[in-house]
């Protein structure tokens, strides 16, 4: 009996015994937290100690999450210059930049005299339904002034986009209108081309400039591709000057459109993701057509591996300069909190084995992001001769060809920058943006004139004939830049192709405004003599089939080792890295 009794009471002792022993240890825990911190062991554990440390023991309330968004990007620049985080409120807004379409109304505007000016309507959108045109000022936003100082562009664009649906009111002052007109407009999806102009250069080839690298580039390339095909095109010129990339998938399926198959794109290789390559399938629609390829110190990322491609497989010319040299690709990794993160977890190779990415410091992006000044400053902008290029980073092409990694995409014809025409006025009117704002009263002023001309050729000839760079030399005076004839007149060329073509943009739209910028492009034009020349296929050099150095023989066997055998999972994850 006495052994029974005593068995019903070890579950209470066992449960008194518990608690007792989690009171003691919250009360130690409490006590004793800011000073054991030997106990932490692993730098993670830091981390989340120091934050718990700091939100329970600091002298002064801390907002913890602001803490966190602000300690988080600190955390990422010492790794690499490209590995980023997203603010939850951005993250739509980044996307959208790739994505191929956005929530808005569908205008394009600007801000002048602290007020939002209608540039353009897009042609099918939800404002161009309702009335809208182009001059328009907007002076409220849902029954709510909104003009004055307060008015910016990141502003604006929170108030005018929203989701898919929902209802914009706004209040427009039209020039030829005593009183304020209302409209109530419906939010839709606006398309955000990638590819800004698509035409025929001259009469046998085309032109396709593309700005970023997107979700819908592949597709805009196949639509531009089949309409210049039309029109009897035999060979391209692909513009990626400036494209600072995008999503590594499109520039992959692009090169595919002009590879041979079984030809390599590009492969990746990090610490956690073994190497993946990407082969041409043989499907691409252009594999026979004359190609050349434009870069420069802006073009990067997805623009340097359709660049590397078609280079290292021998099969266009590359025009231009040293691309920006970026060769690391971001993985997105998206909290619960809306906000995400870029986290870099390769590198990316070009077909001869190149890693394109240029050398940095972990934590010193001010100095990675300054190099093209230091470019500028080396005279790498204007001599081919001012790039040193390291011969134990020398490749061959497939035709045996010298290529170069240690930074950027060099093209195989270097044109310079040209500053003939620069002059300090010029400088000084440029910098203060007043090109842009004269050009902007000069379009609302006279829109109803100069609306009867229909291409930048008409438009141009029109323009000429009205003495603008003298009205804009006036216009300068009254913000307090200085006549200076000299100087003027050394840059009245490039004066008059600025204004000329801010006019033609904004009346026109991009393309006419490129257009009009290629006649005068030395970039273009050396591009339209290698196609009319039939040099856009490269030759063999001379010494191709003398003996190669076993360093250089040694990467070629590395670049060209099959690896075809990686996991499905890594192919997801590369179809989903972001350049």
């Amino acid at each position: 009996m006495r052994t029974k009794n005593s068995s019903r009471f070890i579950p209470i002792v066992i449960a008194i015994s518990v608690v007792i022993g989690i009171l003691i240890g919250t009360f130690y825990a409490k006590h004793f937290a800011g000073n054991r911190l030997g106990i932490i062991n692993s730098s993670s554990n830091k981390l989340n100690a120091l934050l718990r440390i700091v939100d329970d023991q600091y002298v002064d309330t801390v907002n913890m999450t602001d803490l966190v968004e602000k300690a988080l990007p600190q955390i990422l620049a010492e790794l690499d210059p490209h590995s980023t985080y997203i603010p939850a409120k951005d993250l739509a807004e980044v996307n959208s930049e790739l994505e191929g379409s956005f929530s808005g109304i569908g205008i394009q505007f600007t801000i002048q005299d602290d007020t939002i000016h209608v540039n353009s309507v897009i042609q099918g959108g939800p404002s161009e339904k309702v009335g809208l045109m182009a001059g328009d000022r907007i002076v409220s936003v849902n029954d709510t002034a909104f003009v004055g100082k307060k008015v910016t562009n990141e502003l604006a664009m929170r108030k005018l986009k929203g989701p898919k649906g929902s209802e914009v009111k706004l209040g427009i002052k039209r020039m030829s209108e005593k009183e304020v007109l209302h409209f109530s407009i419906i939010r839709g999806e606006i398309p955000q081309n990638t590819i800004d102009a698509a035409y025929m250069i001259s009469d046998n080839f085309g032109y396709v400039q593309i700005s970023k690298f997107g979700r819908t580039t592949h597709v805009e390339l196949l639509n531009a591709i089949a309409q210049l095909s039309h029109k009897n095109c035999k060979g391209l010129i692909i513009d990626l000057r400036g494209n600072t990339g995008g999503y590594m998938e499109a520039a992959i399926r692009m090169v595919n459109e002009f590879l041979p198959e079984g030809r390599l794109i590009v492969y990746t290789q990090g610490r956690k993701y073994p190497r993946t390559d990407e082969y041409a399938n043989g499907t691409g629609s252009c594999q026979k057509m004359p190609i050349v390829v434009l870069v420069d110190e802006g073009s990067a990322s997805a623009s340097e591996i359709f660049a590397g491609a078609i280079q290292d497989n021998d099969r266009g010319v590359i025009i231009g300069r040293r691309s920006f040299g970026k060769g690391l690709v971001q993985q997105p990794i998206d909290f619960s909190d809306g906000s995400a993160i870029r986290l870099t977890i390769a590198r990316y190779y070009t077909p001869a084995g190149r890693c394109i990415q240029r050398p940095y410091e972990n934590g010193k992006d001010q100095n990675y992001e300054m190099d093209w000044l230091t470019r500028y400053e080396h005279g790498e902008f204007f001599s081919r001769d001012s790039i040193k290029l390291d011969e134990k980073l020398r490749y061959s092409t497939t035709l045996g060809r010298p290529v170069y990694g240690g930074g950027g995409i060099m093209p195989d014809i270097f044109v310079p920058q040209d500053t003939t025409g620069v002059s300090s006025y010029l400088t000084s009117v440029l910098n203060k943006g007043l090109t842009i704002q004269f050009t902007f009263q000069y379009t609302d002023k006279n829109r109803d004139k100069m609306a009867q001309f229909e291409d930048e050729t008409t438009l141009l000839s029109y323009l000429r004939r009205q003495n603008i760079v003298e009205q804009f030399v006036r216009y300068a005076e009254t913000k307090g830049i200085k006549r200076r004839n000299i100087l003027i007149q050394k840059s009245h060329k490039l004066l008059e192709r600025n204004i000329y073509g801010n006019i033609i943009y904004n009346m026109l739209g991009k393309e006419s405004y490129i257009k009009f910028f290629n006649n005068s492009d030395a970039t273009v034009k050396r591009a339209i003599q290698i196609l009319e020349k039939g040099e856009s296929f490269p030759k063999a050099p001379a010494n191709a089939n003398q003996p190669k150095t076993k360093n250089e023989g040694k990467k070629k066997r590395t670049a060209q080792a099959d690896s075809r055998g990686e996991s499905q999972v890594l192919r997801l994850y590369a179809e989903r890295s972001f350049c």
